[in-house]
């Protein structure tokens, strides 16, 4: 990675996610590679991160903050900055489990991380994953993520996006970013909650996000929701009805924007280089070819918000939580982007941009 001339380290959170997951093992694999080019913060529970520390065997000491603001610019290297501003008591819960302290844990860090970054005291925020169960037991009222985010910087027009950098021969040379019309929400739900606005919204943010990547005339494809792209309404009229709408709509804006086209062909085309991004109509429609391509590198990046918010595209991994195995290579990846994303973003963007460098 390519630093920036800017002498200042940015300040990044990382945040634990659902403790009783794998996320403080992994974000303690990689703190200690990430310290001479920013000055990590960890939020969550110091005493969950000291076990975490003492699990992957880090020779690092744990120290409390009461905030943001008192991580000094010149940490002890040998030390880890944690705020925990979150009053549940998540110090003992146990490995693997659906805890509702733990969900209510996670979304506090997430509220108060990205009051932080809008105060401009974090200049990053790297997610670790979160239990969808654990914030319903909670009563948090959203299911994740980019839900919470939207609420906290009280963003209208926002989208998940998996982005794989251009590290594959068969992407293309500005890899290739997969945005999602409906998210976190039942399949039996999704047609009814597509719309032409939704639709057009969401190639105009993940088309934005291209051109800050470098990408002048991005080529967004378009997933039609039914099998053959709905067979001329043979297997539903959503197409006709709704996404070519929104594709004709894109156009007229001045956006080179195709489809509704079948998700099984389109997204092949897209990993072959022919499209650099692509907006899906549900969830595992555009989740599961990027995953089949590049589990270790997607990363999650939520567009339409006014501070940087990158994730490993990866779960909490209950399965293996706690027991010394779980692989950072996702968060390390999360790191890496939401680090490019800081040094190369365009002065007052509106919402995250940023842009990666090509020198992976």
């Amino acid at each position: 990675m390519t630093e920036s001339s800017d002498p200042r380290r940015p300040r990044l959170a990382l945040l634990m996610g659902d403790v009783a997951g794998v996320g403080p093992e992994v974000i303690a694999r990689v703190i200690s590679g990430c310290q001479d080019l920013c000055h990590p913060l960890v939020v969550g529970h110091p005493d969950v991160l000291a076990r975490a520390v003492q699990l992957v065997g880090l020779e690092r000491t744990v120290h409390r903050v009461d905030s943001p603001q008192h991580v000094a610019a010149d940490s002890d290297p040998n030390s880890i900055d944690c705020w925990n501003p979150s009053s549940a008591d998540v110090a003992d819960v146990a490995a693997s489990q659906v805890d509702a302290r733990c969900g209510q844990a996670a979304a506090d860090w997430v509220l108060a991380t990205a009051a932080a970054a809008l105060e401009g005291h974090i200049d990053a925020m790297v997610t670790a994953p979160l239990n969808k169960a654990a914030l319903a037991a909670a009563g948090v009222g959203v299911p994740g993520h980019t839900e919470l985010l939207a609420r906290a910087c009280g963003s209208d027009s926002v989208a998940m996006m998996l982005y794989l950098p251009p590290t594959s021969a068969r992407l293309g040379p500005h890899g290739l970013g997969v945005a999602h019309v409906t998210l976190h929400t039942s399949i039996a739900s999704v047609p009814g909650l597509l719309t032409v606005d939704g639709i057009t919204e969401h190639i105009e943010l993940i088309a934005g996000f291209l051109v800050q990547v470098g990408c002048t005339r991005p080529r967004i494809g378009v997933c039609a929701l039914n099998p053959h792209a709905g067979e001329e309404g043979l297997f539903g009229d959503e197409e006709q009805a709704t996404i070519a709408p929104a594709v004709a709509a894109a156009v007229a804006g001045g956006l080179d924007a195709s489809g509704p086209f079948p998700a099984d062909t389109l997204l092949r085309r897209a990993v072959g280089g022919e499209f650099d991004g692509v907006v899906a109509m549900y969830h595992d429609q555009g989740h599961i070819a990027l995953k089949l391509v590049g589990f270790d590198s997607a990363v999650n990046v939520t567009l339409g918000l006014p501070l940087i918010r990158t994730s490993p595209s990866h779960g909490t991994a209950f399965d293996i939580a706690w027991q010394g195995t779980a692989d950072p290579a996702g968060m390390q990846a999360a790191v890496d982007a939401a680090l490019r994303l800081w040094h190369n973003q365009p002065t007052n963007a509106p919402h995250i941009a940023g842009a990666f460098q090509q020198d992976d």
